[in-house]
């Protein structure tokens, strides 16, 4: 039974959910501005942005962690707790194939991206982007719906988990582009292996995004 009175004390656990996924986003902006300095040759502050991700990363990590501690003490469960502990797993993993990429980015800084792949990265980059600003939209959504469980909001939420899954399938789309590319060079193994993995790395971050909507559109389904 639950109390009226003692819920007024008490916490959604989609609220540090909501707290954690701003860090993610915050998290992107920072390492899309950290690739810009990489790729720039005027650029000299690489390292210190590269320092910012991984701040940027603990600070989430702090707050993932608080989270976990709290969920089985003062907090209103209005979704399953296992499911709500493998959604975080799956947004952390956003930040965790963020800050991979920007380290596998950072052993290669000479001879560095070759200039007939900028075009390319660049728009992978800008791509795996767009889906972790709609997963902070999907959160905001379903902490409205998980509120007032308007059939209304939960068609939003599933709207965007939709739209989601779009951006993810374009920066697909962008990544094989990128590996044709790479593979059409004619340039030394090295540089051909770095660049493939660096694909693959920078494109698992939307796979990441758009597992954790899915997570999401389950747990507001019926």
């Amino acid at each position: 039974m639950r109390f009226p009175f003692l819920s007024l004390f008490m916490t959604s656990p989609l609220n540090g959910i909501q707290e954690h996924v701003e860090k993610v986003k915050e998290c992107a902006w920072a390492f899309q501005q950290a690739v810009e300095c990489y790729v720039s040759d005027k650029c000299e502050s690489f390292e210190a942005q590269k320092e910012e991700v991984v701040g940027i990363e603990s600070e989430a990590d702090t707050i993932k962690n608080r989270i976990r501690g709290e969920v089985t003490k003062r907090m209103i469960m209005t979704v399953n707790k296992f499911q709500l502990f493998m959604y975080l797993s799956e947004q952390d993993k956003v930040l965790d194939a963020i800050e991979d990429t920007l380290e596998w980015l950072s052993h290669r800084i000479d001879p560095g991206i070759p200039k007939s792949l900028e075009k390319e990265f660049f728009l992978l980059v800008d791509l795996v982007i767009e889906p972790i600003e709609i997963l902070s939209d999907i959160v905001i959504g379903a902490k409205k719906y998980f509120k007032k469980k308007s059939e209304k909001q939960r068609a939003l939420v599933k709207k965007m988990t939709r739209n989601l899954r779009q951006k993810e399938n374009e920066a697909d789309k962008a990544e094989e582009l990128l590996k044709r590319k790479i593979f059409s060079l004619d340039t030394d193994p090295v540089t051909i292996f770095h660049m493939i993995r660096l694909a693959e790395m920078t494109g698992s971050i939307a796979d990441h995004a758009e597992n954790a909507g899915d997570m999401m559109r389950a747990m507001v389904s019926k």
